[in-house]
């Protein structure tokens, strides 16, 4: 033998060798995978509770307000607005509640009813002629000094305990 042969030898085992490596290691890389990336329910799971994370922030009196806020608008005409806004968001992400826990769906179920529930008895305590600023005034106001007002944070909190759950 050659050294010509010789040396096409020892190349062809360094590659052999090599690629052995490299198979190797990309093997005991996918043994080592976090759960999420093989599991597809478990990514279908994160992902309803990312999408009950944005609808509960969505539906949050404050960023509702400041998101549909329209001049012009009577008190009657806002409070359809923004109860139009909740049940449409909710309606979108209904279909979450098979990925997550019955206490999470339970709680942003609250989160909606308690949300309407506000907007409709604020509205109804104003005058006939009030203004859609007039109740969006009366619900800040309200949101600002009630610790009920402040449920979408204890659901978004949920909702992310429950997720940071799935990888425990």
């Amino acid at each position: 033998m050659g050294d010509t042969t010789i040396l096409l030898l020892a190349v062809a085992g360094l590659l052999f060798v090599g690629a052995l490596v490299y198979i190797f290691r990309d093997y005991r890389k996918k043994g080592g995978k976090t759960e999420e990336k093989e599991n597809p329910a478990l990514q279908l799971q994160l992902q309803a509770y990312e999408r009950l994370t944005l609808l509960v922030d969505r539906i949050a009196l404050p960023n509702l307000i400041s998101r549909v806020n329209q001049a012009g608008l009577s008190a009657r005409e806002m409070q359809l607005v923004l109860t139009k806004n909740i049940k449409d968001e909710y309606e979108y992400n209904i279909t979450q509640q098979i990925y997550v826990s019955a206490d999470a769906w339970t709680a942003v179920k609250n989160l909606k009813e308690q949300n309407m529930l506000v907007v409709n008895q604020f509205a109804n305590a104003l005058p006939p002629k009030a203004t859609g600023l007039d109740l969006n005034k009366l619900l800040l106001e309200f949101l600002m000094n009630d610790k009920k007002g402040s449920l979408h944070e204890v659901v978004s909190e949920v909702l992310s305990y429950e997720a940071k759950r799935l990888f425990a």
